[in-house]
């Protein structure tokens, strides 16, 4: 049994089943996605689901879904899935259906009577075209195979109805056929590998349903069209390909493309593996640029996830060229570009928030852990100085720096934070003032910044910079430390006391602004108080503003987002944080909190991790099905374990008493 498998007992069980979803990209936007018994339950949901800028900045659901058909001697056997009512299902394909393994390619065995038959799905590599291999495994009658595809041709966040706009025809191509519902859309080809028979039928699937819009108080009913379908005759031990994609291929070369694709997949046959593979989905590439998507079905290339995930997402998954890719060829072009006033080359959104640009930097201080800080002054050292001289000199447009050395953020009207959930609006957590995470990513900065200064020879330079972040570290412990742990926020003569994981950022970085006992204070409180299986929550349950549970419609579940609720990406700062409290014997404590991450990845979305969770047992994942901070977050602890497991306390990142002692 493969490390992602799923028998029959899981899987007939629509109550479990309809919770577990897969998604699959090809690095260049596309995506294949649904749960694992093929009943879309998102109107994101989709077999083939792309990008098409010349439509929108969203994606685009093409083809829906793929019903197949098995019939013997005139018997029909249905193995689709559709939801058309609160517990409606038809046809109930999902009665076949035997077992579900993932460990290279998702596939599906269905068992009909003594017919076996086995589905595997792939998409192709930076190409919009989604491949099935149907092989029948075991057969002691003549078996015909039918298709019938569901089509969408719509944006993933709107929904379709049957309409007299939409064109039904099917035209003709290679052992296919092809068709473009509206104009504008470009023509989706449905191809196989061998001659097939194609009957016109158009008809309008109306009625179907996705339950989990319908838990987030979205429209959730639409009609699908179904133009005819494919018959195509199948002997035993043969196998035969469909393919979907926006272009015409050749089909005499679908079998060479597909052998070639599975090479190319990783084996996910343990927790680290599974992690890489689901960090290389969120590769993007455009043209000769990459960019690290923030997670899966409805973000972009976000700025602050981009430089929290990139490291992990790249160096410590040893893909090395990838983080050339996003972070030389892409991410610092733009950070250059924004600094310079140049928005319109800026694609990466949110650079603007007054944290992007620290994380940008702690970014590069994880290449210089991963190699050498020398390498990383030589790379980035200057790019690094006119970052700090840039926020000094007051350029940000929503961030100041004061004359006590704290950056000064203003929240109130727009967030100013990554706790950024609106009403109508205006921020739900309107964190204004000194900032707790904010300062303590900017001390940092500095003290990097000042330590890659030395490595290139400018000594004036980086004892000019490290004063400087001695009046920071200064105000810092003066404005945030409240005798017990550390205030979120401070605005004038009010001191926000939520305890909350921002803090911990203070403990988790490098260059951390407390002292030992201060350091064993911040970890210990969010010990008791945040921390879950799934990582800390972004609010104490002592407080009266406290809402675990993430449901109902837009609007409760933004209230919860930041008051309440489970945020994985959590995790990198709190295990750096303990173990540099707690030194090697902390090791079996965080082993231990990435049994909870391990058995989330079976969960919901298969192989990889929520974008958060409820701050309550049992911890139900909400959001982005797949998060890009929540697995570089789990990466980044498996690396620090990595570290202390291989060396102890030595093989981690030299602490500031091991750099004054080696002085």
């Amino acid at each position: 049994m493969s490390y992602l498998n799923f028998d029959k007992n899981v899987l007939v069980n629509l109550e479990r089943s309809l919770q577990k979803e897969m998604i699959r990209t090809n690095r260049a936007g596309v995506y294949n996605s649904t749960t694992l018994v093929d009943c879309n339950t998102r109107k994101y949901h989709g077999q083939l689901v792309l990008p098409l800028p010349e439509l929108g900045d969203e994606n685009f659901v093409l083809l829906s879904s793929l019903d197949e058909t098995v019939i013997q001697h005139g018997a029909e056997f249905n193995l689709g899935l559709h939801q058309y009512g609160e517990n409606t299902f038809s046809p109930n394909g999902h009665k076949y259906i035997r077992e579900f393994d993932c460990e290279v390619i998702s596939t599906t065995v269905y068992r009909v009577g003594a017919m076996i038959l086995r589905k595997e799905r792939l998409l192709v590599s930076f190409e919009p075209r989604v491949m099935i291999r149907y092989t029948l495994v075991e057969s002691g009658s003549p078996t015909i195979l039918r298709f019938r595809p569901f089509l969408a041709f719509r944006s993933v966040n709107e929904l379709t109805h049957e309409n007299s706009s939409a064109n039904t025809n099917m035209d003709e191509c290679e052992n296919g056929r092809f068709n473009r519902m509206y104009p504008g859309y470009p023509n989706l080809y449905m191809q196989f590998n061998k001659a097939v028979e194609y009957h016109h039928e158009p008809q309008w699937y109306k009625g179907i349903e996705y339950q989990k819009e319908r838990e987030r108080g979205y429209d959730y009913k639409e009609d699908l069209m179904v133009p005819g379908y494919f018959e195509l005759p199948m002997k035993k031990g043969e196998s035969v390909i469909f393919a979907a994609g926006v272009t015409e291929c050749q089909t005499g070369q679908l079998k060479t493309i597909w052998k070639k694709e599975v090479e190319r997949r990783i084996h996910r046959d343990d927790m680290f593996s599974t992690l890489k593979n689901s960090a290389s989905q969120f590769y993007k590439r455009e043209g000769d640029k990459c960019y690290l998507l923030a997670g899966f079905p409805w973000f972009g290339a976000e700025a602050r996830a981009t430089f929290f995930s990139v490291a992990s997402c790249t160096l410590d998954t040893d893909r090395p060229e990838y983080w050339d890719a996003i972070m030389n060829k892409t991410a610092l072009p733009e950070v250059l570009s924004f600094m310079n006033g140049r928005q319109k080359e800026v694609k990466m959104t949110g650079m603007d928030e007054p944290d992007v640009l620290l994380w940008f930097v702690r970014a590069i201080q994880k290449f210089a852990h991963k190699y050498t800080v020398r390498e990383a002054a030589d790379l980035y050292g200057q790019v690094c100085l006119s970052v700090i001289n840039w926020y000094r000199k007051q350029h940000h447009p929503r961030a100041l720096v004061h004359q006590n050395g704290l950056i000064w953020v203003d929240g109130t009207r727009r967030p100013a934070t990554w706790m950024n959930a609106t009403e109508n609006g205006w921020p739900i957590t309107p964190r204004t003032g000194y900032v707790v995470e904010v300062n303590a990513l900017w001390y940092n900065a500095m003290r990097f910044t000042a330590e890659m200064l030395r490595e290139m020879g400018k000594e004036t330079s980086a004892d000019l910079m490290e004063y400087q972040a001695e009046i920071t570290k200064d105000a810092f412990v003066k404005t945030f430390w409240n005798g017990l742990y550390l205030n979120d926020y401070v605005i004038d003569n009010y001191a926000n006391k939520e305890v909350r994981p921002n803090m911990i950022w203070a403990v988790g970085l490098p260059y951390s602004p407390l002292d030992k006992k201060q350091q064993k204070a911040v970890v210990d409180i969010c010990t008791k108080e945040l921390l879950t299986p799934r990582g800390l929550r972004s609010l104490s349950p002592k407080s009266g503003n406290y809402r675990p549970m993430c449901y109902g419609d837009q609007i409760a579940r933004n209230r919860s987002l930041h008051n309440g609720v489970v945020w994985p990406s959590t995790i990198t700062a709190y295990s750096r944080a303990y173990m540099s409290v707690y030194k090697y014997s902390g090791t079996s404590f965080m082993e231990r909190a990435l049994v909870g991450f391990e058995q989330e990845m079976s969960e919901l979305c298969i192989g990889t991790l929520n974008e958060f969770y409820d701050g309550n047992p049992p911890y139900k994942g909400h959001g982005g099905m797949s998060s890009a901070s929540s697995v570089a977050a789990v990466i980044s602890l498996m690396d620090t374990l990595k570290k202390y497991q291989n060396n102890g306390v030595e093989g981690l990142e030299l602490s500031v008493e091991r750099k004054e002692a080696q002085k």
